[in-house]
């Protein structure tokens, strides 16, 4: 039998697998689907169409499905949220559920949000991030894997920030954030996470073809597309062919340059 504490109201709707934790005052007030060894913390609210994997831990006063923060939004249409397995979230995250009606906002795999982050509706957050306290995604953010982002970073609506980026804190961007890259303060990239890359155990080569791709992209003093023109000259590995990807097939908001955004 899952473990509920006396305090908790749990609905009979709920699906817990036996291993489940439900600390004090905590609400589970929808169909929730929440799989082995996930620890619901005190008063967190998981409200709605929730599905979780197995060995979540949801921090104390957290909300999970709450409706999204858009003033046309039906609270009648079906929709909810998906985390995958072993993600980490603090106290006081909010996830808020997506607005389509069938549509969820999604978490992959052994993410770990801090204090106060918050994921908007129909965000869709990949695998191994680190968000930290008051990180704010809005509505539509897509986010690859191996991101870290700083304390109190905001992205806007609708943009695409790529794997193994780093984002410094009180950084933020209202365009897309190429893999690889660091972003710092407001919509200008510093350079590529080099550090982070081979951390992550990208090949020399591989780091060396990125660190080339990135020259002829964001350092050679050519346009976007005529660097682009030179680049699809050249043959690239898979790891730099996702950089160079990324930049010819931007969200609706274009794709951060390295020139643009506030001189120091």
């Amino acid at each position: 039998m899952p473990e509920i504490h006396s305090s908790a109201q749990v609905s009979p709707d709920a699906q817990l697998a036996e291993s489940v934790t439900v600390g004090p005052f905590a609400i589970i007030d929808g169909p929730a689907i929440i799989g082995a060894d996930c620890e619901i913390g005190p008063q967190v609210w998981i409200h709605g169409s929730v599905e979780m994997g197995t060995d979540n831990k949801i921090g104390y006063g957290s909300v999970v499905g709450g409706d999204p923060q858009d003033l046309s939004f039906d609270p009648a249409t079906e929709t909810g949220v998906h985390l995958g397995n072993g993600n980490v979230i603090r106290e006081y995250v909010t996830i808020h559920r997506a607005t389509a009606a069938g549509t969820h906002t999604t978490m992959g795999n052994d993410n770990y949000l801090m204090n106060g982050a918050h994921l908007g509706h129909d965000v869709i957050l990949g695998n191994k991030n680190i968000l930290s306290n008051n990180v704010l995604l809005a509505g539509f953010v897509e986010v690859g894997n191996a991101v870290v982002i700083g304390g109190a970073c905001a992205f806007h609506q609708f943009i695409k920030i790529g794997d193994y980026v780093m984002a410094q804190g009180l950084a933020g961007s209202s365009k897309d954030v190429p893999p690889y890259c660091i972003l710092r303060h407001l919509n200008r990239l510093s350079g590529l996470n080099s550090i982070g890359l081979r951390r992550a155990g990208f090949k020399p080569e591989e780091r060396k073809e990125i660190k080339s791709a990135y020259a002829l992209l964001f350092q050679s003093g050519l346009p976007l597309g005529s660097a682009l023109g030179k680049i699809g000259a050249q043959e690239w590995g898979p790891a730099a062919t996702k950089l160079i990807d990324a930049m010819r097939n931007p969200s609706s908001k274009g794709v951060l340059t390295r020139e643009e955004g506030p001189k120091d």
